[in-house]
Order: structure tokens, then sequence, then C-alpha cells
């Protein structure tokens, strides 16, 4: 048997989330579907993080176990021919039997796209979230400052989030605008259920004037859900890349904020 990772991009907008399910269309139950078929065996994938349903991935990472013997392009061109056009395989190596791609991973870090303007969007619609009150950035940034370290983040968690442990770290949190488009980056060991959806429902609402700078920190201490605000719409949120140890040697694609600045 092989230990295969595989980079997966996709677009959740048509998705139920990640996670398969019986009664619903999911990124994972669609990939091992494909999987399968170029394996000619069934094929069960791991992922290093389980996306919500809308929450899109530039670089999701999976491992599957395999007996079927196949060339690193091979894992990709024959698996995307049988993929829909919506999710891709971008990368696959070999790894070594110890890796896994949830427990092996260091960091992961997710970014949030907010449209700024009066009007909505048309061409990245369901691929961004819109405000249409005008948002302050330094605001934003000099809230989000909060958030960096070992916290208890319960106010910033879904009620239904069944992680047994609230306390998570996050290593950074930047805020970058480019014309009409705000950014937010987020890295942190491990995410909660809506975490970061629910930190950037907050971060808009100061960024509006609908709240203080402090707001952000006052609801971080509470340590309760009911004294959060708003859950972001996940049409702006992406998982953007997973970091490992050096010695599994996993390919490293442009976050979405790279891609935009190699644009500009």
């Amino acid at each position: 048997m092989m230990k295969i990772a595989l980079g997966i991009e996709y677009n959740g907008q048509d998705y139920s989330g990640w996670q398969k399910q019986d009664h619903a269309i999911t990124v994972q139950a669609t990939l091992e579907q494909a999987l399968s078929e170029i394996a000619d065996e069934e094929i069960t994938v791991v992922c290093a993080g389980r996306t919500d349903t809308g929450v899109h991935a530039i670089q999701q990472v999976v491992h599957f176990e395999t007996s079927a013997k196949r060339e690193d392009h091979g894992w990709v061109l024959g698996t995307n021919t049988k993929l829909p056009g919506n999710i891709a395989v971008t990368w696959a190596k070999e790894v070594e039997e110890d890796f896994h791609a949830r427990f092996c991973a260091e960091q992961r870090t997710y970014q949030y796209l907010i449209i700024n303007r009066r009007s909505r969007p048309a061409i990245l619609n369901g691929l961004a979230s819109w405000e249409c009150r005008s948002l302050d950035l330094e605001k934003m940034k000099t809230a989000a400052s909060c958030f960096v370290g070992e916290h208890d983040f319960t106010s910033y968690r879904a009620v239904a989030c069944q992680a047994k442990s609230p306390i998570r770290t996050v290593y950074n949190l930047t805020i970058n605008k480019m014309s009409d488009t705000f950014v937010i980056t987020i890295c942190a060991n491990a995410f909660l259920h809506h975490m970061v959806r629910n930190i950037a429902g907050v971060l808009m609402t100061i960024g509006y004037g609908g709240e203080n700078i402090s707001w952000a920190k006052e609801v971080l201490d509470a340590k309760d859900r009911t004294a959060g605000g708003v859950t972001a719409e996940p049409d702006g949120l992406y998982l953007v890349d997973v970091k490992y140890p050096a010695r599994f040697n996993i390919p490293k694609v442009k976050t979405l904020l790279e891609q935009m600045e190699a644009i500009q």
C-alpha cells in the first residue's frame, strides 16, 4: 500500500461542505468517486480541514492509501478528467507512512474576501462577501490585533461546534485593501466551527461603525457566543494554506491575496 497526498482546489457554491453526507452532494464524496475510478478500487480520503457549505479552497490537502500504482501526474490529470469543473487536483505526491493530512498539520490559513461598494457583485457572486456600507480599514486593523495569541474563542465559535476545547492560537491576522476589495488573512494552529466567519462579522461591523473598536475584545473576553455579532456569509471564505513539517515537502501554492496582487 502507498500513501498519496493531493492538493485540492474547489469552488464550494454547489456543495454541502466538505464532509461526506448521506443525502447531500459534498466535495469529499465527489473527489472519492473520481479517485476510485482512477485507482480501480474504493478510495477514502482524509482532509486537513473540513469546510462548510459554500466555503472554497485553494489549498485543501488530503491523503489516501491505495495499492494502485500511478505516476504523480497520472493522479492529477486522470482524476481531473473525472471531476466536475468546480473541483480540481492541483498536485500529487507519494508521502511517508506517518504523514497525516489532519494531524500533521502545524498551521492553517484562511482568507476572507469582501467586496466593499454600493452595488452588489455579479462576477464574484458566491465567491466573495459583499458589504455596501463603507468599511474603515484602520479601525478593522486595530480591532483585529486582539485576536493574535492564545485565547479562549468561545464567543467566536458556533453553538454547535464539537471541538473539545475552545482554546486556539492565532499566529497572525492581517487585513489588506486593494481598490474596493478587502482581504482578511488569519493563520492559526487550528480553527473552531465558524470561527473565521464570526471574526469577519465582528470586524465588518466595527468597520462600518456599527460598534466601537473595543467591541472585538469585549466579545472575546465574554466567552459567550451570544455576546458576538452576525456570522459572516460563507461566500468569501477560502482555505488557502496548510503548513506541515518541512520533511514532508508538501508543495506550496499562491494564496488568494498573492494571486490578486500578481494581477495588479
